[in-house]
């Protein structure tokens, strides 16, 4: 399914997509979306690359295999959840900076969290995927 309306199409919409998946990230603790969230959106993306593209091309267009963004995002969520016991808080309890940052917001603990999410979530779905299409390939 290249045509050349998708593939030009998909040029134009990777980073729009990309672009509203940190939008739905950073919004996500004051109203819905989140890490999750944000995540399938930016997974998506790429899978729509792949569509228009091809596998090998998004994997190239990549550089990494995704699979490694999973450790990274669970260990930044792991960290966001012990920062406060270095303090003498308890785990996972919500630690922030005192003055917000001007397109972010408030900046703390639980926007960490959710980056860490939505990089496991993007590593997660992509490798899921790329591993189907691959297989179903051979």
């Amino acid at each position: 399914m290249r045509t050349l309306i998708l593939k030009t199409a998909s040029n134009y919409l990777l980073p729009l997509l990309l672009l509203f998946s940190v939008f739905v990230l950073l919004r996500g603790h004051y109203l819905p979306g989140g890490g999750f969230v944000g995540g399938l959106v930016a997974a998506i993306s790429i899978v729509l690359h792949a569509f228009a593209n091809g596998l090998k091309n998004t994997r190239r267009f990549l550089k990494y295999n995704p699979w490694v963004l999973i450790p990274f995002g669970l260990g930044l969520s792991l960290a966001s959840g012990f920062a406060p016991m270095v303090v003498g808080q308890p785990f996972m309890k919500a630690l922030w900076f005192p003055e917000p940052l001007p397109v972010i917001g408030m900046v703390g603990t639980p926007l960490f969290f959710d980056i860490g999410v939505y990089l496991v979530v993007i590593g997660i779905t992509l490798t899921i995927l790329f591993t189907i299409a691959e297989s179903t390939q051979e």
